[in-house]
Parts: C-alpha cells; structure tokens; sequence
C-alpha cells in the first residue's frame, strides 16, 4: 500500500479530482435511472406491456452501462494509490503515515485540497483537520 505525505495528495487531487467528480455524477444518474425503472419492472412483472418491457430493458442498459463506468472509474483511482469510500459523497482516501501507524488523508468531491485525517477504523465521521 503507497502511503502518501499531504502534499502528495494534494498533488495526486489534480488526476483524482475529475475521476471523482465523474463517478459521483454517473452514479447520480444511475441512481435516477434504477428510481424510473422500480415501477416498470413491478409493472412488468405483473404481465406490463410490450412496450414497458423494451423500457425497462433500455434503462437497465443504461444502468448497465453507468456501473461499468464506475467500476472503470473506481480502478483507475485505486491504481492511483487512493481508495474511493462512498461513491453518493465522493469520499477519496489516500493512505498516510502517523506516528508509525497507518492513517487515512480524507478528501470529499467539492473541498478544494485535502485537509482531514482519520485513523483506519473512524471514518468520515471521525475526520480531524490537519496537521496530522
């Protein structure tokens, strides 16, 4: 696991940054999508029509379609050496060291520079402004 220093973080922000931002929006529209769908899938489910059927199939391609992107997405942050923790937040953690022990750098889709830590077991909730 690469740990990294804040400003190594901070640095790595300027690939992570867009890639989370995508991943917090195609997540969004999927989970649009999936809300548009329940009823016609209930619907289908209860003999629907032909038409509701080839609906319901073009918005489970495009769910499909969203949750491949967002595992693409996912991948490419963690070959990044971050670890994304929510995808409905946009929470990205960069592994650090504290005192010999790893910690987490915390970072959320819309703050302009990572400026929280938490240890491994505290998460978001747990977060604590810098300095570590």
């Amino acid at each position: 696991m690469k740990h990294f220093t804040v400003d190594e973080a901070n640095e790595a922000l300027l690939l992570v940054r867009p890639l989370a931002e995508e991943l917090v929006a195609v997540f969004q529209r999927a989970q649009r999508v999936e809300h548009r769908a329940a009823p016609l899938r209930a619907a289908v489910a209860g003999n629907g029509s032909v038409a509701m059927r080839e609906r319901l199939r073009d918005l489970d391609r495009v769910t499909e379609d969203a949750r491949s992107r967002m595992g693409a997405l996912i991948e490419t942050i963690e070959e990044l050496g971050a670890q994304v923790k929510d995808l409905e937040l946009g929470l990205v953690d960069f592994p650090a060291e504290r005192e010999g022990e790893t910690v987490l750098l915390c970072w959320r889709v819309g703050e302009d520079e990572i400026a929280y830590w938490h240890g491994l077991e505290e998460g978001f909730a747990g977060r604590r402004p810098l300095p570590l």
